[in-house]
This record gives structure tokens, C-alpha cells and sequence, in this order.
């Protein structure tokens, strides 16, 4: 039993380490921005449900480099600020999976087939995400109060050095505390998924084309933490070593724009119906773009010829590049102790009652 739970606190560490330096990269652009940009032109340009602010929001998200957890921050600061659900879910489809850098990796080591599609999708489904979430958002069309503040008068007087020292205040002493929170819980839920499945096996099983379905693809990478940039790697060679080019696309919409915790914290912070527009339209968009592109690209030849002998896995490792290790810990451990002391003063009350 402690060996099990050895493993799930190390399977659980491996994903943090992965995800830790966009997170707290989105915790200094946030608060960076929290008192730079002004709430009600914020409001105005985002507090609606306009087909131009998806459109803002989709092309925005699609210019920023970053990973699906570290979107989290910036989508619960952009939804707390006053922007719409609509808008907010479109940035946070956007951002993780597709950008500048993923776009030109996937043209060289997929070609320009699923480039194309990999572009296209990445811009059109943030965009339908968007409109059904302001379609159906409900009462969780926007946080509570919003309508009150966006009538209310804004004057901030501050000088430049006030503000940014309060944001960053904000961004650590509040929202880092919250998202650190149900970030570390849902990366120890998948560290006890990969503890009973382990991810050598997942991805020996993603490597072999003769079991690979749309479907298990699909239900594979929305539990697993995926950075487009990082995985296109490994997606060229399980393309290379057989897999039809409808599972390279699936694995991207699919893996880099969700995970586990990430539809913890929107179902904590933003609701049950958001994680619900959000992950559905994800999976039925996801498995029906694969599909046609699987009829589209159906003489589709491989960028790569990887060795077969290689396999896909050595391959993916010898094209990855990885940030310095030291920096992964000291992120990691900074996430860690803000998702603790997000929960001491808990603790304590309960062990004082």
C-alpha cells in the first residue's frame, strides 16, 4: 500500500513538473495585467456576448504560447474581471492548443495536410466553444456581480509601480492560492490513474496503430496532461509508425486543451454547466474532425520515416526539448506550497473545533 502511494505522489509529480512553469508564468501575467488593462473597457470589449469578442478572444489565445493548466489563471482572471463565459472559453481552447511555435513544429514533422487541419480546427472549434457558451451559459453566462460592477464608475489613480505591486499581491495571495489548489488535487487524481494504468503502457499502447480507435484516443488524451508544442514530437512518430493521420489531430484538440485539472478548477470556480459545454463540444468535435480527416487524408504518407526499429517513444525523446530541470522544481514547489497554504487555515479550524 505505500508503494502504491509512493507511486501515484511520483506519477502525480512528473505531471506537475510539466505543467508548474506555465502556471506560474500565468500567475505574473495576470497579475501583471489585473490593473494595467481598465475593468470597464475590459467589460466593453469582452462583457458580451458579440460574435467579435469570440473572435478576439479565439485569435488572442491563439497568439499566447502556453499549456493547458497554465491557462487556468488567465481564463479565471479574464472571467472574475467581467468577461463573458463565451469569450472565456474560447481563449481557453485556444491558447493551449495551437500557437506560433506548434504551428511550425506540426508543418515540419506532420506536413502540411494536418498542419492545415491542425490551424483550421485550432481557430473553429475555440470559436464554436464560445458561441454555445454564450448560448447556454446561463446563470454562469458571467461571475456574480458582474452587472452591478460594469455600472458602477472606475478611477484608479494609482501610479504604474502601485498597480503592478498590487496585482502581483492579487495574483499570489488570491487566485494562486484558489488554482493551486484544485490544480494539485487534479494532478494527483490523474497521478492515481497513471499509477493504475501506467503512462509507459498508455503510450506503448498509443504507439501501436493496430489498437489505436478515435474514441479510446479521445477518452486517452483528455485525462492526460498534453503540451502541443512538447507532444508534437511524439504524435509525428506514432504517425510515422502507422497510426492514421485522424489520430495526430485528435490527440491534439483532445490532449492539449484538456485535462483533469483543468476541468476541476472550471468545475469548482466557473460551474458544472461550463465543464459541461466545454468538455462535451471538446469530445464530439474532436472525434468528428478526426474522422473526416481520416476520409480526407485517406493516401496520407508520413513526413518522418521514422526506424521502425526505433519505436515511437525513443523517437518522440530524441526530437523533445525540455526546459532546465532546476527551474521545473523550484515551479513545482512553488505550486505546492501555495495549494498549501490555500488549505491550512482549513485544517486548522477543523482541528480546532
Amino acid at each position: 500500500m505505500i508503494k502504491f502511494l509512493e507511486e501515484i505522489l511520483k506519477s502525480s509529480f512528473e505531471i506537475l513538473n510539466s505543467a508548474s512553469i506555465w502556471l506560474v508564468f500565468s500567475f505574473l501575467l495576470a497579475g501583471f495585467l489585473r490593473n494595467i488593462l481598465n475593468p470597464l473597457k475590459f467589460q466593453r470589449m469582452l462583457g458580451n456576448t458579440k460574435l467579435s469578442s469570440v473572435f478576439k478572444s479565439t485569435l488572442s489565445g491563439m497568439l499566447l504560447p502556453i499549456c493547458s493548466c497554465g491557462v487556468i489563471p488567465l481564463g479565471m482572471s479574464m472571467y472574475f474581471s467581467g468577461a463573458y463565459l463565451g469569450p472565456v472559453l474560447a481563449f481557453m481552447t485556444s491558447a493551449p492548443m495551437i500557437n506560433p511555435v506548434a504551428v511550425l513544429l506540426a508543418f515540419g514533422l506532420l506536413g502540411p495536410e494536418i498542419a492545415s487541419i491542425y490551424v483550421l480546427t485550432g481557430f473553429c472549434l475555440p470559436f464554436l466553444i464560445g458561441v454555445i457558451g454564450n448560448k447556454f451559459g446561463g446563470d454562469e453566462l458571467h461571475a456574480p456581480g458582474m452587472d452591478e460592477f460594469i455600472q458602477s464608475d472606475y478611477d484608479d489613480d494609482r501610479s504604474f509601480k502601485e498597480k503592478i505591486i498590487d496585482g502581483f499581491n492579487w495574483a499570489f495571495n488570491d487566485l494562486a492560492l484558489v488554482v493551486s489548489k484544485y490544480v494539485v488535487l487534479g494532478i494527483l487524481m490523474a497521478g492515481f490513474l497513471f499509477t493504475v494504468f501506467p503512462k509507459g503502457y498508455i503510450e506503448r499502447y498509443l504507439g501501436d496503430p493496430s489498437v489505436l480507435s478515435l474514441g479510446s484516443i479521445t477518452i486517452l488524451a483528455a485525462i492526460m496532461y498534453v503540451c502541443a508544442v512538447g507532444h508534437i514530437p511524439f504524435i509525428a512518430a506514432l504517425v510515422a509508425s502507422g497510426a492514421a493521420p485522424g489520430v495526430a489531430v485528435t490527440f491534439l484538440m483532445a490532449g492539449t486543451a484538456t485535462n483533469l485539472p483543468e476541468l476541476l478548477s472550471m468545475y469548482k470556480l466557473m460551474g458544472k454547466r461550463t465543464v459541461v459545454i466545454y468538455s462535451t463540444t471538446m469530445v464530439i468535435s474532436s472525434l468528428g474532425v478526426g474522422y473526416l480527416t481520416n476520409i480526407l487524408l485517406v493516401d496520407f504518407k508520413p513526413v518522418i520515416d521514422f526506424n521502425k526499429n526505433l519505436g515511437s517513444i525513443e523517437a518522440a525523446n530524441a526530437l523533445l526539448i525540455q526546459p532546465p530541470e532546476y527551474i521545473k522544481y523550484i515551479s513545482s514547489m512553488m505550486i505546492i506550497l501555495l495549494a498549501v497554504k490555500s488549505v491550512l487555515p482549513v485544517v486548522r479550524r477543523r482541528v480546532m473545533a
